[in-house]
């Protein structure tokens, strides 16, 4: 199957190619020869009843600083001249992206987007993971100071964290005794309009926090990210390490309740986020992992992504 393939994402010289998944998955559509294309979320554009974009033909190639190649720019109409859309930007969450996914939304019928634009945009990482409640440690999601402070008695050590936060960012653990609860509070208010998250503080993420990458509602592979000294964040942008793992049952039980919906919604590249047991996020905007996975198990998660792509425009 010949593909073009066009991919909403951040400037290419911005991308770290040793462990970016994107990346991966550029890579592994040049390999089938599939055409790519590259082009950033603030360049779509609607008339006249279509989508379209300026994007610049790209050619991608595994050299550390001399790692893609633009050909002249041309104008895509989405809807009509690329089989596949990728959504991979990096959040934060914003107006923006939401307004991209909007966009795209409206080409949906005629393209196929990935991950679909609508369940992108009602499936954000912290509020999808709701669905699943009882998988999750104890939630609070609230702007009062007062309910934080009854979650915080009720719980002990917690951990509050903007609700459209990623990559770990502004994470942060309040112990037993509160201290400096008010001031972050505050300053959370301040910071963000919207509600943020408090949840009991889980002490097995020392022992590390588990990614775990589903395709089309199938497990490609898990790593296990264990926190950089003095921290209690994991994620490998905030310092964490990747080391190989295995599923457990109750990690596989996650896996399967979750695995009808992502199908039914289109979702077919997600990363969710286990600890002790406890399901955290499920990531749909732009998961990663892939890389550190491919690299412990032998495997190849980007040629399972474009099999499954295949397959869905085969159907």
């Amino acid at each position: 199957m010949s593909l073009k393939v066009a991919v909403q994402m951040d400037p290419m010289e911005s991308i770290k190619i040793g462990g970016d998944s994107t990346f991966a998955i550029m890579l592994s559509a040049q390999e089938r020869g599939y055409r790519l294309y590259h082009y950033e979320a603030q360049d779509l554009s609607y008339a006249d009843g279509r989508v379209w974009t300026r994007a610049h033909p790209v050619t991608v190639r595994r050299v550390e600083g001399d790692h893609y190649s633009f050909g002249e720019p041309v104008k895509l109409d989405l809807g009509q001249e690329v089989d596949v859309v990728w959504m991979r930007q990096d959040p934060p969450f914003d107006l923006g992206y939401i307004t991209a996914t909007h966009l795209l939304e409206r080409i949906r019928d005629q393209t196929l987007v990935v991950n679909d634009p609508a369940s992108v945009r009602n499936a954000p990482e912290k509020l999808f993971v709701l669905d699943f409640g009882h998988y999750m440690p104890p939630t609070l999601i609230t702007r009062s100071l007062e309910e934080v402070r009854i979650f915080q008695e009720q719980h002990g050590e917690i951990v509050v964290k903007p609700l459209h936060g990623n990559a770990g960012s502004a994470v942060f653990r309040i112990g037993a005794d509160g201290a400096n609860l008010a001031s972050l509070v505050e300053l959370f208010g301040e910071v963000w309009r919207e509600p943020f998250m408090v949840q009991a503080f889980l002490k097995e993420v020392s022992g590390g926090d588990k990614r775990i990458v589903l395709v089309d509602g199938e497990v490609a592979g898990a790593i296990n990210r264990i926190p950089g000294k003095g921290e209690i964040r994991s994620n490998l942008a905030a310092g964490g390490r990747a080391e190989k793992t295995m599923l457990t049952p109750r990690e596989q039980e996650i896996c399967d309740a979750l695995a009808p919906e992502l199908k039914k919604r289109g979702l077919l590249f997600v990363g969710i986020d286990v600890i002790g047991g406890y399901l955290t996020e499920i990531n749909v905007t732009s998961p990663t992992g892939i890389v550190a996975i491919d690299h412990f198990n032998g495997t190849d998660t980007a040629a399972m992504i474009w099999d499954a792509i295949e397959k869905r425009l085969g159907r």
